[in-house]
């Protein structure tokens, strides 16, 4: 029984770290790619919204985009991408960014680096806030144990 208290607080703080790394790869690659990425021109075949929640919880859509696009090289690429422009349409025209030696990890998105140094450190809060929380359960317990 004892092990369970600090074997629950260990997974979630591992996930918490590996959250992180995620988050932190993420931000990182995106920005990567809006300052050294190379264009091309896109269109997108297809927009369809994925909700999650619902009962009990508040539901949640997220709208995701499918876009298509030739490197300079000639590979043709289709990505997926969440949270783009909502006036974007299936059969629309525009700009994405990828990186040459990484086009599946390609870009509609605008840069706005506030964003997403914003949005970044917001979930990295969270994470850090789980993380410790669980940290000092798993302290705690040892005390009281």
């Amino acid at each position: 029984m004892d092990a369970l208290l600090y074997l629950v607080p260990g997974v979630i703080t591992a996930g918490c770290v590996f959250g992180a790394v995620q988050v932190i790869r993420r931000a990182l690659r995106t920005s990567r790619t809006w300052a050294h990425g190379l264009t091309a021109e896109a269109r997108c075949l297809n927009t369809y919204t994925r909700t999650s929640g619902g009962n009990d919880t508040a539901v949640h859509s997220t709208l995701h985009h499918v876009y298509e696009f030739t490197t300079r090289e000639g590979e043709t690429f289709r990505f997926d991408e969440a949270g783009g422009d909502s006036t974007v349409v299936a059969g629309d025209q525009l700009v994405v960014r990828y990186l040459a030696e990484r086009p599946q990890w390609a870009t509609a998105l605008q840069p706005a680096r506030g964003r997403l140094i914003l949005g970044t450190a917001v979930l990295l809060t969270i994470l850090a806030v789980v993380g410790g929380g669980a940290v000092l359960f798993a302290v705690s317990a040892r005390s009281v144990v």
